[in-house]
């Protein structure tokens, strides 16, 4: 097949997944996104972009397949535990002690809801040692994400053991059943909400954040939709509020002069 004839093949297909799934191909980087619907055409046996959009049309799984693959559901509990370490010795603690009315976290691009009931975990553990127990009440954690799939996942709130690799054997034991797959305990599991929303097409949740969570997803976006997000967590959070971003992800542009870093290498930052 010419270039020219695939390149053309792969805008009719993308133009097709924005318009009937509403996902904004045209915002993440290409090469990307050719490598995600080659595994699903190798998958299905299809070797041009145009059979591997009239396949969709009669097909409604492999549009779930397709949809799950360009999402980028990969994730665990606590992923990178030198960054939740971070978070658990000083930041969670110290937003805890503010004794604010109620603590409002973000986690954006939650996947299946390893992020959120992570970070809920932490504020739980916070709430123990400090006497002053988390509850719905003091915190709320939201977590959002595009995919249906994976936000039906994160309400099951059930993992298997290669979730926990990341997770330290205290928390692993204290915060979850310990038959597989495992949940997190109830009064953990009901810190957090969860909702459908699109990073790149909508704004922020209502209501100011204290924190700021978005781990590994802003590197699949090309550079204009980045600095946008960047200025969308400026403006969700507080004054004061903690940006905390995947350890491949940097501030770009003129928000840099917006945020201080915490600590550069674990990729947190608070916002000016």
């Amino acid at each position: 097949m010419s270039t020219t004839l695939d390149d053309a093949q792969f805008l009719e297909l993308t133009a097709k997944i924005a318009r009937e799934r509403e996902f904004r191909c045209g915002s993440y980087k290409e090469k990307c996104l050719r490598r995600r619907i080659a595994v699903r055409m190798r998958a299905r046996g299809v070797h041009t972009y145009a059979d591997y959009a009239r396949l969709l049309d009669g097909d409604s799984v492999e549009w779930d397949k397709l949809m799950d693959a360009l999402t980028i559901n990969v994730t665990k509990l606590f992923r990178n535990w030198e960054t939740y370490g971070m978070l658990a010795d000083s930041i969670v603690p110290s937003l805890w002690a503010a004794h604010h009315d109620q603590v409002r976290v973000w986690s954006a691009g939650c996947s299946s809801g390893e992020e959120p009931y992570s970070l809920a975990t932490l504020f739980y553990r916070a709430g123990e040692k400090s006497g002053r127990p988390a509850t719905p009440q003091r915190l709320k954690i939201l977590g959002t994400d595009i995919d249906k799939r994976s936000l039906d996942a994160a309400r099951a709130a059930l993992f298997d053991e290669d979730a926990f690799a990341d997770t330290p054997k205290e928390y692993r034991d204290r915060y979850f059943t310990p038959e597989y797959p495992a949940t997190v305990l109830p009064a953990i599991k009901s810190l957090v909400a969860l909702e459908r929303r699109d990073l790149l097409l909508e704004s922020a949740p209502p209501g100011g954040f204290h924190m700021v969570v978005c781990r590994n997803v802003l590197i699949y976006f090309d550079r204009e939709s980045q600095e946008m997000l960047f200025q969308r967590f400026h403006d969700a959070l507080l004054p004061g509020g903690i940006l905390v971003l995947g350890k491949v992800e940097t501030l770009l542009g003129n928000i840099r002069n917006k945020f201080a870093p915490i600590e550069a290498r674990e990729r947190i930052y608070r916002k000016l």
